[in-house]
């Protein structure tokens, strides 16, 4: 997958980039696995904006992706690869040998046509192929990972995403996640091996404010071009850089500042942090 240009009849158009849909191979077909989310537009149940520049996008429907891999001993056809408008990356619609149709997030390589199968031991290091981490070996690259057994898999699964399998310790599994941390995770929860498809999504260029539009982001006014009332860098004569660190409408530091709880109950899983130097 690359990403493809477009010709410049606008100014816009001409540095805005995206991906090449050549490995799409079919449209969402089954009516099942689509479901019709409700649009909040960042807005609470009493209506109050809750998270601000959000808005209700294009209209689409979420593909329900099987994030848990608990179909074992049961092999499955790529029967095609499909867009989500939900997620950056591609899913694969898989044809089980019983009947079941089911999506997963398509690894690199993985392709129509391929068969892929998850178990808790005994498969083929392939893409797309899904074990517990305590059967898959040390050093293989893997993504959608478990935080929790048969939770569904909650890390490394976002386009080009990936974590390294580096150790096993007791009854944890060592992971190095996308952001760098080194962390334990229960070897009981399960992993898909292979690296999630369209990397290359990092490297796109939006070009226009209304391909945000469609995303549902609305734009977003400086506090410098404010009045002091409604934000601290508010306010001055002429252009001012606000003459104070840059904080949040509501006074809080917007970087460095660290929010994290040191309480929390996951810190002792932390082997070593994605920043250095933070405890």
């Amino acid at each position: 997958m690359a990403l493809k240009t477009y010709k410049p009849y606008t100014p816009s158009r001409r540095y805005m980039t995206g991906l090449n849909n050549k490995d799409i191979t079919a449209k969402a077909s089954v009516r099942k696995l689509l479901v019709k989310l409700p649009v909040t537009a960042g807005r609470n149940n009493n209506g109050r904006i809750t998270s601000r520049h959000k808005e209700g996008g294009a209209k689409k429907l979420y593909r329900v992706i099987d994030f848990k891999r608990d179909k074992f001993g049961v092999s499955g056809k790529v029967a095609a690869i499909e867009y989500d408008p939900y997620r950056n990356a591609r899913i694969a619609l898989i044809h089980y040998k019983d009947g079941d149709k089911r999506y997963i997030i398509q690894p690199e390589g993985l392709k129509a046509g391929d068969t892929i199968e998850a178990a808790e031991a005994g498969l083929d290091i392939v893409a797309g192929n899904a074990l517990k981490l305590k059967s898959i070996p040390v050093g293989t690259i893997v993504h959608n990972i478990e935080l929790k057994p048969g939770k569904g898999a909650q890390l490394a699964r976002s386009a080009g995403g990936f974590a390294q399998l580096m150790g096993r310790e007791d009854k944890y599994a060592i992971l190095r996640l996308p952001s760098g941390e080194t962390r334990k995770v229960l070897s009981e929860c399960m992993a898909t091996i292979g690296v999630v498809s369209a990397a290359e999504i990092a490297n796109r260029v939006i070009g226009k404010a209304g391909r945000n539009r469609h995303l549902g982001v609305r734009p977003q006014t400086r506090g410098s071009a404010m009045n002091p009332i409604d934000h601290p860098h508010g306010g001055g004569e002429g252009k001012s850089n606000g003459h104070r660190p840059p904080v949040s409408p509501w006074g809080q530091q917007c970087k460095g500042l660290k929010t994290r709880k040191k309480t929390k109950a996951s810190n002792r899983y932390i082997i070593t942090r994605r920043k250095k130097g933070v405890r």
